[in-house]
């Protein structure tokens, strides 16, 4: 470890090449003492758009994710994680402050025309870990606003399709003394908007490109080996974009690993707790931006060098607002603070079957700003009660799913299904869509309107709403009138 002697303002000199912004005028302090470097340092990498479906460990046996598999067996594989909206915006400002985005006002996406911000009073994680001693950066997609909200002592640039890139860039930051929080966010396996022309339908590239990106091995797929998950169809068009997904994936994984090795150099790996998610499901119509299964259910990994079991999976079912109470009591901070709406889950990161853990919440509303259509969600162990409020319009299309091959194709053969469901079934849905997971898990069979679960749906309903008024939800109203 570098001498103690190393003060923040120090830190923020050596830093300067690799950090195009200093967000923070008041890093310069006296030196880490013995006790701040005994608190743990804490790696939060969100990738984006990738699924439970693409993960070696999570039980896809043709997708290469070497170090993510590592990873689940030295800390926890939670197999019950939970985003609370399938939107990349409103999905990180609720990881970001612990709050369900109908009360942290960030509704949809942040960037361009969208425009949506995050109210000025909210306290985020990257502030009360600045307040608590830490040194706090980011690199790769942001994605939230205001940046008075969202405020990292530094921001660190590099390619975000390129996570070794964005590892090496850390370097400085990781080694730096002190405690620190890094805030890792890669744009892969989002879609990229560029199609492979030689391939069925022509598939989106999802940030794949034939001069690959410095520092990773690009590990490509055949169509014909792919996995495809029930909510998607079998066709060539599907199996060739699931194809360049996975390649984008794996590149994710390596970035992962860079990450790990990076922190080992510099001495840090056996104090840093490293948590890997990703904001929101696959980037197909059936997962993003929907809150059925494949939207919502995520990979959630957590590698805690203090733990005393590896490889443990813990089916608690968690969410995403519980991420900021859990890194903060990691830190010694104010996990139970009256604006979460989450709660930290450390307490229980070595029990397999926790108790108490047995309902979630999910709460949606925009994602792109033409695409009004709120959600809200109760889901237990068993039944999964959504609630679409806005269910007299057609389910909203994000743009980049829409131009999708893969549902371009099945509307230009007139297919009756997509995946398991009907093509009508996913663009009109009803106000309530209640299932039985254990019977149903690809929600097919809606049961709100069978006699035989009518009191499922009234206690259902009624743990909604107790849930909308505990956290403040102005669509609370519409119970009333619409």
């Amino acid at each position: 470890m570098k001498s103690k002697s190393i003060s923040r303002r120090n830190f923020m000199k050596g830093c300067a090449a690799g950090a195009s912004v200093f967000m923070s005028g008041g890093l310069a302090g006296k030196p880490a003492s013995a006790q701040e470097n005994k608190r743990p340092n804490i790696v939060l990498i969100v990738s984006d758009d990738h699924g439970l479906d693409a993960v070696g460990c999570y039980g896809n046996p043709v997708v290469k994710t070497p170090n993510l598999d590592g990873l689940s067996r030295e800390g926890v594989r939670f197999t019950n994680a939970f985003c609370t909206t399938a939107s990349c915006s409103a999905s990180r400002s609720v990881i970001l402050t612990g709050m369900y985005n109908h009360a942290n006002g960030q509704y949809g996406h942040q960037h361009s025309y969208h425009h949506f911000v995050s109210f000025p009073n909210i306290k985020s994680l990257p502030v009360l870990l600045t307040e608590s001693g830490y040194r706090t950066g980011r690199i790769g997609k942001y994605h939230v606003a205001p940046d008075e909200v969202y405020k990292f002592d530094v921001a660190l640039q590099a390619d975000s399709r390129s996570p070794v890139e964005m590892a090496e860039k850390c370097r400085a930051f990781v080694a730096a003394d002190g405690p620190f929080f890094l805030y890792f966010c890669t744009s892969d396996p989002h879609r990229s908007g560029d199609r492979v022309e030689d391939l069925p339908g022509k598939p989106d590239r999802f940030g794949n490109r034939p001069q690959g990106y410095r520092g990773i091995t690009e590990v490509k797929y055949k169509p014909e080996d792919v996995i495809v998950p029930p909510f998607l169809p079998d066709t060539p068009e599907c199996r060739a974009e699931l194809a360049q997904y996975y390649q984008s994936v794996s590149r994710v994984d390596q970035g992962v690993g860079r990450v790990l090795a990076v922190l080992k150099e510099a001495g840090k790996y056996d104090n840093t707790i490293v948590i890997y998610i990703s904001d929101n499901g696959v980037a197909f119509p059936g997962a993003k931006t929907t809150l059925y299964e494949p939207g919502m259910r995520l990979p959630c990994i957590v590698l805690n060098p203090g733990s005393k079991k590896k490889g443990i999976m813990c089916d608690a079912l968690i969410n995403y607002a519980d991420l900021a109470p859990t890194i903060l009591d990691f830190a010694g901070g104010q996990p139970g603070r009256a604006e979460f709406q989450g709660r930290s889950f450390k307490p229980v990161l070595e029990t397999e079957h926790p108790k108490g853990w047995d309902v979630t919440f999910a709460s949606h509303t925009f994602h792109e700003i033409t695409m009004y259509y709120p959600m809200r969600v109760v889901r237990q162990r068993r039944y999964k009660l959504i609630w679409n409020i806005a269910h007299g319009l057609d389910y909203p299309f994000a743009s980049d799913l829409w131009e999708a091959s893969t549902w371009q194709a099945t509307i230009r053969r007139g297919d009756k299904y997509y995946g398991k469901r009907t093509v009508e079934a996913y663009l009109h849905r009803p106000k309530f869509e209640l299932y039985d997971l254990e019977k149903d898990p690809h929600e097919v069979k809606n049961l709100a309107e069978n006699p035989k679960y009518a009191r499922v749906l009234g206690e259902l309903k009624e743990q909604l709403k107790a849930f909308q008024e505990r956290t403040k939800d102005p669509w609370i109203v519409k119970w009333q009138y619409e």
